[in-house]
């Protein structure tokens, strides 16, 4: 057994509660508006401060159990996830037009939140245990992808696009890593592409989308509407920002700016240099984590940290790119920041579990 350093990763702790923190003071400074109207401005805050305390809690806990556990509970973990994902598609709550909800009292969670957490660590074990196979196509790439793809089945079938291209995505870097062939991957690679063309035109608003991104002001009222309101979020923030609680675009211009498009709020109200400071926070919470991943003990430690930083890094990228104008817009929260419950304490956990890798690393 490797003996563990007395503390984890301190810069990602800090960066993770800096983050934390301006993530609920945006969350108020961007729904104080919205939650007025249920007759309570804190309303939206005060959900985002309990999941913030029980995700912080969740990842205090995860960074003291070793690491090695989960690989015992990989696979009951994700059976538990499918079995979610099943139950989800049955009795869930529908939001947004999407059923991803399981409602438990005035609160809900979604499956698909965890299943990327639970697919990390069951690919981690997967692989680490068959590594030599991997380079085999029927033997190891086919059955590994065949697992992936049912859960994406599954989540699309709710259907959640962003959740779903966030796990697909952060299961490839995890199969490329552990030492999948290129021109497997790249055969693969042109089969997603033609199956993600199948999936936007078997869904005329998934084609609204892509139109609304290269032209949103082709239909400014319509499906162009958050990009375009988005974009006026961001261009009025200017260097130094319009200053906190000053946003305009907050004031029903923007739908749920507390959510997906928080960047947006921010960007108005902190400017480009507040805008630029997140994501200089998220590169080196990048950066610690890569460090992590090349420095952990054994493979599946290696490929778990993988899992977990690609699967945040993925998300900001999208998320920054849907609201910058540069991606079609996929619901998809930034990290730390946006609104919702099971995505940060979902996020805190996976956190914890990679604080407790660096504590056995090599350094």
């Amino acid at each position: 057994m490797i003996k563990a350093r007395s503390t984890p990763d301190f810069i990602i702790i800090v960066v993770t509660l800096v983050l934390l923190a301006v993530g609920v003071v945006m969350v108020y400074s961007s729904s104080a508006v919205v939650a007025a109207q249920k007759g309570d401005p804190f309303f939206f805050t005060k959900r985002q401060l309990i999941f913030a305390i029980l995700g912080i809690f969740a990842m205090f806990v995860t960074m003291n159990i070793d690491y090695w556990i989960w690989k015992k509970w990989a696979k009951p973990g994700l059976y538990f996830c499918f079995f979610l994902l099943v139950i989800v598609l049955l009795i869930g709550k529908e939001v947004n037009g999407a059923k991803s909800w399981l409602g438990i009292g005035a609160f809900g969670i979604q499956p698909a939140e965890f299943t990327k957490l639970g697919m990390a660590i069951f690919l981690a074990k997967w692989l680490s245990d068959n590594q030599k196979m991997i380079v085999s196509f029927t033997k190891g790439l086919a059955p590994t992808l065949g697992i992936v793809c049912l859960a994406f089945g599954l989540i699309m079938m709710q259907p959640d696009l962003g959740t779903g291209t966030v796990l697909l995505g952060t299961s490839v870097l995890m199969i490329f890593i552990a030492g999948a062939k290129m021109k497997h991957l790249f055969g693969l690679a042109f089969l997603g592409v033609l199956g993600f063309a199948g999936l936007i035109l078997a869904a005329p608003y998934r084609i609204n989308r892509i139109t609304a991104f290269l032209d949103p002001w082709k239909d400014p009222l319509g499906d162009g509407y958050q990009i375009i309101q988005s974009l006026y979020a961001i261009g009025p923030g200017g260097l130094m920002g319009l200053g906190i609680g000053m946003s305009r675009q907050k004031f029903l211009y923007l739908p749920e700016p507390y959510n997906d498009f928080i960047f947006s709020i921010l960007s108005e109200e902190l400017g480009f240099i507040g805008g630029a400071t997140v994501l200089l926070l998220f590169l080196l919470l990048l950066w610690r984590g890569m460090r992590i991943a090349i420095t952990a003990p054994d493979l599946f430690g290696s490929l778990l940290a993988t899992g977990i930083i690609g699967m945040l890094a993925i998300q900001v990228v999208i998320n920054v790119g849907v609201v910058t104008g540069m991606f079609p817009v996929t619901g998809i929260t930034l990290p730390f920041l946006s609104y919702g419950g099971s995505s940060l304490t979902l996020m805190l956990t996976g956190i914890g579990v990679l604080l407790n890798i660096s504590r056995y690393s090599r350094i």
